[in-house]
Formats: structure tokens, sequence, C-alpha cells
């Protein structure tokens, strides 16, 4: 196998037993990311630095030193997670020479595990948006075609994992940001429980809504990167015959794409013919729960997170200035709105929403699985494969021109905006040859169990395959 293929697990195992060394991986990384430059995945490219990083594991290897799970392996962070050394832009003007002092808590426990820091990937700016174009840094484009969107707001990171540039990367995910790339680019792309990644050191939207997760091209690989991040190995494995998974009706299943209704519904099939037990039902109320719970979140702490970021980071600048200087027309005007007192959420009612709307919706998600006796809720992804780069505002979906931002995440926000852990699969590719994604949500605390779930029934995913080799 070349060495841009290897995943996480393959590419440390290799290092740990000597059969090729970490400077050769990065530098063929390096290659590659030169290569595939056009397709804007990082931010900066630093190689001295890198080829020195890996150098180093290779030597601390033949000195016989403790290695840790990812010793030598090369990772990327979205450009809104601290990296000691690196800039923290979160891809916005106002921020373009931060430097933090320090690692965000995620980042911590990947370097402690030996991972090697290859590069800060571009945003949807200020992770505002479900496209990836970025008026200030540019749009990363899909390797599967570069015409076409990545999804966001973790774009650079799952164009750069899917484009073989990086074994995985960490993003983040609020409503969706993680997994929406993810399922545009052919990726598994996993979203923790609320509370189980750390947060610290990462320019926020929502405190209570915002984690780092991992994408990555084998579920393997997210289940070694989640039990490095927090210290739970995985679950055993189950027959599949002993898995229920429910499949919640209209609010997730009505207007999709022909494409991707088809592709999702053929996966489920198999399932079923391979043992799981499906259960169609609806979630009960689930659009009127949602709605008092899921953006008002995210209007308060963008003002009020953010603050306290940009305070203990030492920036010297006020959400008013950050928002002043944003690039994106989409992203500006939501900031505007965001920080106009005449519009701003009170704290009275974000304390009606911490105290009432939010536990409402998440005993609403309690209640199903456990009524039903349910591992987990299965969805399409995201209602459509990749649009073409530019359609920021609207798309087209089934002749019907609809909100862009909130069409891609409307199905991965409930779960986001209850803390639900959830993750994405690849279901095969349209007829565009653009990839496809069906996801999985469980219940709070069932992390681990979602993975392993996973793990048992990527076997039984169609192959999407690399993407077709990049010509500048």
């Amino acid at each position: 196998m070349a060495l841009h293929e290897l995943g996480v697990v393959e590419a440390a195992g290799a290092i740990r037993a000597g059969e090729i060394r970490a400077e050769d991986l990065a530098a063929e990384l390096i290659g590659r990311a030169r290569h595939h430059e056009p397709l804007n995945t990082l931010i900066s490219l630093e190689p001295e630095r890198i080829l020195e990083s890996a150098r180093a594991a290779d030597l601390a290897r033949a000195a016989g030193r403790p290695m840790g799970p990812l010793h030598g392996v090369p990772l990327v962070l979205k450009d809104n997670i601290d990296a000691l050394g690196w800039r923290t832009t979160a891809g916005t003007p106002a921020l373009a020479n931060h430097r933090p002092t320090r690692d965000a808590g995620v980042t911590a426990a990947l370097r402690q595990a030996g991972a090697l820091v290859f590069g800060k990937n571009p945003l949807h700016e200020l992770a505002y948006g479900a496209t990836g174009n970025n008026a200030a840094t540019g749009a990363s484009r899909n390797p599967y075609n570069p015409q076409r969107i990545t999804g966001g707001s973790s774009s650079g990171t799952a164009a750069a994992v899917a484009a073989r540039l990086s074994p995985a990367g960490i993003g983040t995910d609020t409503g969706g940001s993680v997994r929406v790339p993810s399922a545009l680019c052919g990726l598994f792309g996993f979203r923790p429980g609320a509370g189980r990644w750390p947060t610290d050191g990462i320019v926020p939207i929502s405190a209570t809504r915002d984690t780092p997760g991992p994408i990555a091209r084998s579920v393997a690989d997210l289940t070694l990167l989640n039990s490095v991040v927090t210290g739970h190995g995985a679950t055993p494995s189950r027959p599949l015959s002993d898995y229920r998974i429910g499949v919640p009706g209209a609010f997730f299943w009505d207007h999709l794409d022909a494409d991707v209704a088809h592709r999702c519904r053929n996966v489920l099939q198999l399932w079923a013919h391979s043992g799981v037990t499906l259960v169609e039902a609806d979630i009960p109320d689930l659009a009127a729960l949602l709605e008092p719970a899921s953006m008002p979140l995210v209007f308060f702490g963008g003002v009020h997170d953010l603050a306290r970021y940009l305070s203990e980071s030492g920036t010297g600048l006020s959400v008013e200035t950050v928002a002043g200087a944003v690039a994106s027309p989409d992203v500006h005007g939501l900031l505007q709105m965001m920080t106009d007192p005449r519009q701003a959420v009170p704290f009275e009612h974000y304390r009606t929403i911490l105290q009432r709307h939010r536990p409402a919706l998440m005993s609403a998600y309690a209640a199903y699985l456990a009524g039903r006796r349910l591992d987990a809720i299965a969805f399409p992804t995201c209602p459509l494969t990749a649009r073409p780069i530019g359609e920021d505002q609207t798309v087209t979906l089934n002749g019907e021109a609809v909100p862009t931002f909130a069409t891609y995440i409307r199905n991965t926000d409930p779960g986001s905006t209850a803390g639900l852990p959830g993750i994405t699969l690849p279901a095969g590719l349209d007829h565009e040859g653009l990839p496809v994604g069906l996801a999985l949500d469980a219940g709070h605390g069932m992390d681990q169990p979602l993975l392993a779930l996973a793990a048992q029934l990527e076997p039984l995913l169609p192959s999407v395959g690399p993407p077709r080799p990049f010509a500048p």
C-alpha cells in the first residue's frame, strides 16, 4: 500500500514496527500537499517543521524510548483549534496573526500520544457555515469534484483527509460541522457526545453545543483517536442480530435528493438482511421541540463564549472588532445581527433554553431510544450531495430553491442540539460520482457503543474509493 493511503492505525503500527519511517511518511504527504494546493486544504504548509518533528519521532524509536499510540503519525487540525507554534485564525481576518500560547486540550492529548501536527485547515469563516466557501481564505474544494463544495464548517480538514494528505484530522461540530463535510467527501466523521472531548483552546460558537471530533477513512481510526483523547477504550462488539436501529420518518427522510434516498435505503436494507432489526417510527414533535432550543443557543454563545475565548487567549480583541472584520457575507450578516443589542438573546431566554427547551428535546430522544429498545437512530447525513461552489444562499433540491445552510444541517442539527454522539458513514456515490453519507445517532454516554456498532456495519457499506488522481 502507498504511504499516503495508510490510515492512522496502519501508519502508527508500521512506524512502531520499524516498517516505515515517520520522516518518509511526512515527506510523501508534503509532496501530495504541494501537488493538491489548488484544493485549498491547508492554510499554511511548513515542510521543515514537519520533517524535523518526524525525524525526532524516528530517533526516539531508534533509541528505544516509549512510544505513544500515535507515535509519528501526522494529523491535520481545523484552524479554530489551538496548537502551540501555529496560528489560530478561525478563517477570519481579525485573527490572522493570532498565535496561542498553549495547545488546546485535544491538541495536547494527541501530541502526548505521539501525533505530529501536519498543518491547520481552512474552514467556513468562524465555523458559521455548511459549504466551506470562505471569502477571506477561499473555498476548500471537494477532491471528488473540485468545482463542488466540501461541506462545512470543517471543510479543509475533510478535503485534506479525502485527498490523502493526512491519515486523519480533527474538526469541530456544533450543528453538523464534522459530519456534513465528512459525508460530502466520502469519509467517516464522529461527533462525540457533549462534554466527552475537551473544548478548551477552541474558538467557540456555543459552549453548550460545540465539540471537537475526528474525521478519518475508517471506523478503527475514529475509535483510536477517541480512545486517545478520552481515555476510554473500545466497547466489545456484538452480533449484528442483537442490534436495533430506529429509522425515524418525515423530519429526516422527506424531501431528499433521489440519489441520497436510494443509496441510504439500499444500505439499510443490506443491514437488515445481515440481521439488524430496523424499527421505523417517528420521534414525536421533533420539529417543535428543536426550534426553540437550536439556533438561540448559537446566537447567545456566539457573543458571550467568543468574548471569553478572545479574553483568555490574550488577543486584545472584542467580539465587535472580530465581527466588523468578517469577510464572508453570510457570516458577516449573522455576526452583525448577533452583536446588535436589539436582537441579542437575553440571558433570561438563554437560561430558559437550558432549563426547559433543551431538556425537553433530550427527553424526547431518550424516550424514543428507550421505549423501542434502540441502539441508534439512522438517517441520511445530508439531504443532498455536494453542490457547486458559490451557492451559499440557496441550492436546488428536487427542483425547488431551498436555504443552503439550513438544508445541509437539517438532519444533523437535532442530535447536536441534544448533545448526542453521532457518526456519519459513507453510503456510496451518486450518479455524478459524489459521496453520500448515512448517519447514526445514539443516546447520551453511548459514544463507545456507537463506534462499536459502526465498526460492525462498516464491512457492509458500499465502496466509495479514493478520489480520481488530481490534475491541477
